[in-house]
Parts: structure tokens; sequence; C-alpha cells
């Protein structure tokens, strides 16, 4: 499983994060350790007032742990890894919660754990933590026997279609993926030569390369928005000029965003709202799918929850029943049948606890597979977006073509001869 960790304050933000249900389908708090508080926000204030006695600003120590999407891990999987990442950080014995969410038919768990020693009024020191996270994940991968991604094994094989979340967040707004013109530029750079060559290539692609303000090359696309060559290409300013040159020549980037804007033609714009309005509208339908599905299992969740806790209490009443009272009770205690008693009533508590841990795991799975299929056809939909995008951005880059292209010359000649005519 992929496992991120930082050291961060902000108690407050954090445990209003990891609550949210706008976010996530589902929010369970599998583990509220060491704390007095009863609840997130409490336990992150009193770890907060605890530090106000040290210099510490970083408080907390978050991790989150998120398996393969095609995983089938338990709680007691999640909770092995956690232990883990203790074990391996130094943190045993720190106050501790562990936070499940589930959202688009995946399941994650974020464990965050307190700093601050309070017999010393000291932090615990943390250092190479990332490289720590590297080696459980790692571990994890092999453990439950998942293919290890490329980057995990060796960085320079990281996927180039990474992105920041800034810029996952605006293509979002923009209804697109955010991996396409990524794509597209480090194609056209792949099968370019030269400066020209790139740019007859962008540009085939509805793509724009010019002159930044702030960044020696930039790229714009067919919505006039601005993208660092650089990153995009995931490559350094020197690696770009020396195959491009320098850019002094130009267009900037106010004269290409013009230059778009007059060569994008009425149709081929209605054409791209057409598409991202079904799109809209699509993927409406399958939020209000997505909505009554999370109500219902919600629903199915505290039905089942009920039942098993009124069924733990009366098993509980039952159990304590069976132990004499009085003189009965101090007879039994001295010829060891209180004990035999008590022992039959820890087995049946344990077994009980394993079944209905096993129930709702059971159920946790099956409304997983549901939401999974549901999840399937968003990505359908998407890829289906993304095609429909692809193609017309090449629309759009034939236009570029047509427009920077001069009349052939007998056109031209016919042109002037019929105008002489209609001048006669």
């Amino acid at each position: 499983m992929i496992i991120k960790a930082s050291q961060r304050g902000s108690g407050v933000n954090l445990a209003a994060h990891l609550t949210r249900t706008d976010e996530n389908e589902h929010v369970h708090i599998a583990e509220l350790r060491g704390f007095v508080g009863e609840n997130l926000h409490d336990a992150f204030k009193e770890v907060d007032a605890i530090r106000r006695g040290t210099k510490c600003q970083q408080y907390l120590f978050s991790v989150s742990l998120s398996p393969p999407s095609s995983a089938n891990l338990s709680v007691e999987d999640f909770m092995a890894a956690i232990d883990r990442v203790e074990e391996i950080t130094g943190l045993n014995g720190q106050p501790r919660t562990v936070v499940f969410h589930e959202k688009e038919g995946r399941r994650h768990a974020h464990a965050v754990w307190s700093r601050i020693d309070a017999s010393t009024m000291t932090a615990k020191p943390l250092p190479f933590f990332k490289n720590k996270m590297m080696e459980v994940s790692r571990e994890q991968y092999l453990q439950h026997g998942y293919p290890m991604p490329r980057g995990m094994t060796k960085a320079s094989e990281r996927d180039p279609t990474n992105f920041s979340l800034a810029e996952y967040q605006r293509a979002k707004r923009r209804g697109e993926d955010p991996r396409a013109i990524k794509m597209a530029v480090q194609d056209a750079w792949a099968i370019s030569d030269g400066r020209k060559a790139f740019e007859n290539a962008l540009e085939a692609r509805g793509i724009a390369l010019a002159k930044g303000d702030k960044r020696a090359l930039v790229i714009i696309d067919h919505n006039g928005e601005v993208h660092a060559l650089s990153r995009t290409l995931d490559l350094k300013t020197k690696d770009l000029r020396a195959k491009l040159g320098e850019p002094t020549d130009l267009k900037s980037v106010a004269e290409a965003q013009k230059q778009i804007a007059e060569r994008m033609t009425p149709a081929i714009r209605r054409h791209i709202e057409e598409s991202r309005t079904a799109f809209q509208k699509r993927s409406a339908k399958l939020a209000h799918y997505k909505m009554e599905m999370t109500h219902l299992h919600r629903k199915e969740r505290t039905a089942l929850d009920t039942r098993l806790n009124d069924e733990w209490t009366r098993e509980t009443l039952e159990r304590q029943a069976r132990l004499p009272r009085g003189l009965k009770g101090l007879w039994s205690f001295f010829t060891g049948k209180t004990g035999e008693i008590k022992r039959q009533n820890q087995a049946e508590a344990l077994a009980t606890q394993q079944r209905h841990a096993l129930e709702r795991h059971q159920l946790i799975e099956r409304q997983l597979g549901e939401r999974r299929i549901l999840q399937a056809k968003f990505q359908d939909h998407r890829k289906m977006q993304t095609s429909q995008l692809k193609e017309l951005r090449r629309d759009i880059g034939r236009y570029f073509k047509l427009a920077r292209q001069p009349d052939p010359p007998q056109t031209q000649a016919r042109s002037n001869s019929l105008s002489l005519k209609l001048d006669q």
C-alpha cells in the first residue's frame, strides 16, 4: 500500500478533515487510544494543550495508508500495518487514533499519533520518517503479493504523467482529464527534433508555445490556460533550451492567447460546450445514483451495528447470569467452578467479537463491490469525455494549420480576375 506521512500542527483542522462526510461516503473512527477526549476534536485539542508546555509546533504525526484498488484488506490488515509504522518510528504507546475512509469504491485509513511525551514534556523525534514509510510500504506490497509500483522500485521509473494537486483541481474544474494535456505535450516533445517541429506538433494538438512573463517557456491550451513547459515535461530549463533555443522571438502569452481566441471557430467552441454539457448531465445522474447508494449503505451499516450491539448486550447479560451469587458464589469460587465459568465466558465473548467483526467485514466488502460497479461507470464516462475532447483538440489543431496557410497562387489569381470582371 502507498503510505504517506507528515508532521503537522493545527489539530482542529485535521480533525475536521478526518471527519468530513461530504468528500467521504463513509467515515469510521476505529480507535481512539490514550486520550481523555471521546472524539477527534477533543482529543487533538488535548494534545494541543499539552504541547503548549513545549516549543513543539508540529505536535502530530499523520499517516495515510492507501492499498491498491484491487485490494481486499481487512481491518486487522490495516491495523497490523499501522502497528508496524508505530514500531519503526518509535511512537510505541503514544496516544493515537485510527480513522477509516471509503469513497469511490476504495477504502483507506488514516492514523494520527501525538508526538508529545507527557512524561518528559518533549516531542518524539522522527528522523528519516519518509524513508521509513517507504520501507513499510514495500513490506506491505511484498506481504500481500500486490504488484509494486515502478517508482517504488526505481525512482527514475516514476510515472511521468503525475501531476500536482493544484493542476488536478484546475483541470477538474474544467471537466477534463488532467493527464490529457501532459500526455499531448510529452508526445509532441518525443517526436520533435527542434523548436519548429515542436511548435508544429503542439499546434496539431491545439496547443501553442509562448514566452512567459516569469517562466522562460510556457504552453497555452485551447482554453487560453497557461502551463509551465518545464513542469509539464518534467525537465529542467537548461534541457528545454538545449532543444528549443532562446525564446526571444516567441510570441508573448497575451499575443498567443489572442491568436488562439481568433482562430477558435464558433463551431468548435459549440462542440466543446455541447460535450461538456452532456458530460455534466450524465455526471449529475451518476452523482444522484451515488448519493442514493451511499444513503442505503449507511442505513444498512446502522442497522447491522444496532443488531450486533443488541446481541452483544444480551449475550453479556446471559454470561454474567452464569456466575452464582451469595453462598453459592463463595462455594463456586473455592471449588474452582467460578474460574471455569469465567474462562468459558471469555472464550464465548471472543468468539462473538470475531463473528461480529466478520459480519461487518462481509457487509463492507459487499457494499464496496457495489460501489466499484458504479465507479466503473464514472470512469467509463470520464474516458469517453476525454476521448471526445482529444478529438476536438485535433480539430482545433487542423484549424490552426488552415489559418496559417496562405491561399494557393492559382486561387489567388482566379480571385483577382473575378474581382476585375466584377469591377468592369
